[in-house]
């Protein structure tokens, strides 16, 4: 089994965070998203290789990854220019063979994977049921419970089944050969192939396609996104709320993460708060908001707030989204 996943796009939608860092690496409760990923697919016996495809500021991924899960068989593929996710696939072609799993990585789920190995059906997809699907690519499921065909953006909301981003293959060689007949039709859209696109070319040809439908799934592409992604991780994930309210000076409305080398005095953390390392909160109120590492907040109450790295804010009542390294109000006067 090999994971697959693309991770190439500038995450427009998150700056300015995501000036300085790739979207996968944001934090929730005090760890980067790529990290819940990868922990989805822990318990799959038989994963040989994960393969990062990068873009944009991808050095910072493999420097993390490195880092961060040195016994793991990382491959990073560059892919320059952003022709749509079959393209980003067909780039890591070279050894991609057998059974895959292709994830998007602002993606959430909760799903059992150890069952993969021993699949019967030659692809799943993972779906959701949503009130508006138009935004969304959906499941066509016939009668005899296989796929005939997805949808991208449907026009009317009669099909609610939408796909999420998480597939399984059997045969990676009868993706990629799919992906090849994709390219040289040319079946793009506004100048992106997509994945949705090669799979109906396999549905074609016979594929046996079942769904597999989640009931958590939580796509953290716009800071609203991110902030319930967090507030999701905190509440089912992660957290250290008991620890954080033995702290002095310190009232704590769980859940909660606070990193052990933050400094917190006389304020109010919580709930749905994350404080990054090395950060420094004072004389403030912190709710639903990511504060990351080494940023400092001073005499300010913030809510719905995406506070990036090292960071001064000073002051400020009301929602913020900074990247890093910036600074915002003015200090009291004595």
């Amino acid at each position: 089994m090999k994971i697959v996943l693309p991770m190439a796009g500038f995450g427009t939608r998150l700056r300015p965070l995501t000036w300085s860092r790739p979207k996968p690496l944001i934090p929730l409760a005090g760890r980067p998203m790529i990290d819940y990923v990868l922990d989805m697919f822990v318990d799959i016996p038989s994963v040989e290789e994960v393969i990062f495809i990068i873009g944009y500021l991808g050095e910072q991924i493999e420097a993390y990854i490195d880092q961060s899960y040195p016994k793991m068989k990382a491959r990073y593929v560059v892919q320059e220019e952003m022709l749509g996710q079959s393209h980003a696939i067909w780039l890591a072609r070279e050894g991609l063979q057998g059974p895959m799993i292709m994830a998007f990585v602002d993606t959430l789920i909760e799903s059992d994977f150890s069952g993969l190995p021993s699949e019967q059906a030659e692809a799943v997809a993972w779906v959701r049921r949503v009130p508006d699907p138009r935004r969304f690519g959906v499941a066509e499921v016939g009668s005899d419970g296989w796929v005939r065909q997805l949808i991208e953006k449907p026009k009317d909301t009669s099909n609610d089944l939408a796909v999420i981003g998480f597939y399984y293959f059997q045969s990676s060689e009868a993706l990629l050969d799919a992906i090849e007949e994709q390219m040289t039709r040319d079946i793009q859209l506004k100048g992106e192939y997509f994945l949705v696109d090669a799979i109906n070319i396999m549905l074609e040809r016979g594929l046996k396609m079942r769904v597999e439908p989640v009931k958590v799934w939580h796509d953290s592409g716009t800071p609203e996104a991110v902030l319930e992604a967090n507030r999701y991780v905190l509440e089912t994930i992660r957290s250290n709320s008991e620890e954080a309210a033995a702290r002095e000076g310190v009232e704590i409305h769980p859940p909660v993460y606070i990193d052990p080398s933050a400094e917190v005095r006389q304020s109010v953390i919580g709930p749905h708060a994350s404080i990054g390392a090395n950060c420094v909160i004072e004389g403030s109120m912190v709710t639903d908001s990511i504060i990351d590492v080494g940023s400092q907040i001073i005499d300010s109450d913030l809510s719905a707030s995406l506070i990036g790295r090292h960071v001064r804010v000073l002051g400020c009542d009301f929602s913020l989204n900074l990247g890093d390294h910036s600074v915002v109000g003015i200090p009291p006067t004595s």
